[in-house]
């Protein structure tokens, strides 16, 4: 297939608020013989955050993938910007959309700063090369890693290194941003922290789309979630209408309660637990 050839100083245009910047329709995706995702129907829209959420091996990191480029779809499409997104040259792909694995392995002694100045990489040889030091600057501070500058990634903790991975991501300076898990390896504080970060991207028109364990930070942050089980996605929409103690407990096999927080009134989801729970056998 002709890749979409782009000039060298190119710099894509801002998304409107509310517009489609990655579009996926009848997506299928396998993993050898077996296929992982099923007729997967997504819309990533400027200025929200979407949630993807479902147990072990629903499909939330490959659907993330299939959306990054990462691993083509079987059938279906995806694009991006309104072009198929496997029309796009790398280098243009990655001015469009910044994406956080889960893993951050880094086989050489780098500093925390060269790591976040990678995400600069796309941007060289354009006008917005000027900026690289003060989108390196300012990702390092709103992901609280500043103090980590001149240490080496590798020396970091997981937690840190994490930080460290979403400061890159946010230093890219893309329209969307597809993050794997980035509050896994967070304490609590840390997860509110990047999750208001992550709020504030979007509240920017940023468009996000993130793989979130924890529902409650689901409920808390993003204006649409994604429900997937065994591959498919079973419920997509506002918090308040995806996220019932009914879906979620036939999803995930386990009792799970959803209720209003009895001062602020905030959504909260939290697995069942008994206050006597039998001994194992």
């Amino acid at each position: 297939m002709r890749r979409i050839s782009l000039a060298r100083n190119d710099i894509p245009t801002s998304p409107a608020p509310g517009s489609s910047t990655l579009v996926a329709r009848g997506v299928f995706a396998r993993r050898g013989d077996a296929t992982v995702l099923f007729d997967a129907r997504l819309d990533v829209v400027a200025g929200e955050i979407l949630a993807l959420v479902g147990p072990n091996g629903a499909g939330k990191s490959t659907l993330l993938s299939v959306l990054s480029g990462d691993t083509s779809p079987s059938s279906g499409s995806v694009l991006l910007d309104g072009e198929p997104l496997n029309r796009f040259r790398p280098v243009d792909t990655a001015r469009r959309r910044a994406v956080l694995p889960q893993q951050h392995g880094v086989g050489f002694a780098f500093t925390a700063e060269q790591i976040v100045r990678m995400g600069r990489a796309p941007w060289s040889g354009t006008s917005a090369a000027r900026e690289d030091d003060i989108r390196v600057q300012s990702a390092m501070a709103a992901c609280d890693v500043s103090e980590f500058t001149h240490r080496p990634f590798a020396s970091l903790s997981g937690g840190e290194q994490a930080r460290v991975a979403l400061a890159r991501v946010i230093a890219q300076d893309t329209a969307t941003l597809l993050l794997d898990e980035p509050t896994a390896a967070l304490d609590v504080g840390h997860q509110e922290s990047v999750m208001a970060v992550v709020r504030s991207l979007a509240g920017a028109g940023r468009a996000v789309v993130v793989v979130l364990h924890d529902l409650g930070l689901a409920a808390a942050y993003a204006d649409r979630v994604a429900v997937l089980d065994s591959g498919e996605l079973v419920a997509t929409g506002p918090p308040r209408e995806v996220l019932t103690a009914d879906r979620l407990t036939r999803v995930y096999g386990h009792p799970v309660d959803v209720f209003d927080h009895p001062d602020t009134g905030d959504q909260l989801v939290v697995p069942h637990r008994l206050k006597n729970p039998p001994a194992p056998n």
